[in-house]
């Protein structure tokens, strides 16, 4: 069973940098993309960024380009979301999320094309 867990929410004032983890398990091949999605208040949920574990392929949303960097750890099963240049419209609650194959630039920021959900992480910027 594939299992997610998200953390390193927080707290950020307008400006600084936070940096969430997303600790991986019970995967049956190295064929699979985690990606991360966030949900503020009264808006759909959107995909921020996703990498692929098998050949490390990456996207990015247009909002957090060039601010966001996305990394895999394969050796702890970890996928890290490093967030700098916070702006307050990025508090929401971010998610990370699975999918088995590979990411496609077509639908990769689709929250219906993943499979496999963890619990939300809180991240707030303040201004």
């Amino acid at each position: 069973e594939v299992q997610l867990q998200a953390s390193g929410g927080g707290l950020v004032q307008a400006g600084g940098s936070q940096r969430l983890s997303c600790a991986a398990s019970g995967f049956t091949d190295d064929d699979y993309t985690i990606g991360w999605f966030r949900q503020a208040p009264g808006k759909e949920r959107e995909g921020v960024s996703c990498i692929s574990r098998s050949d490390g392929t990456t996207y990015y949303a247009d909002s957090v380009k060039g601010r966001f960097t996305i990394s895999s750890d394969n050796s702890k099963d970890t996928v890290y979301l490093q967030m700098n240049s916070l702006k307050v419209e990025d508090t929401a609650v971010y998610y990370c999320a699975a999918e088995y194959g590979p990411p496609r630039d077509t639908d990769w920021y689709e929250p219906y094309d993943y499979d496999f959900w963890g619990q939300g992480t809180q991240v707030t910027v303040s201004s």
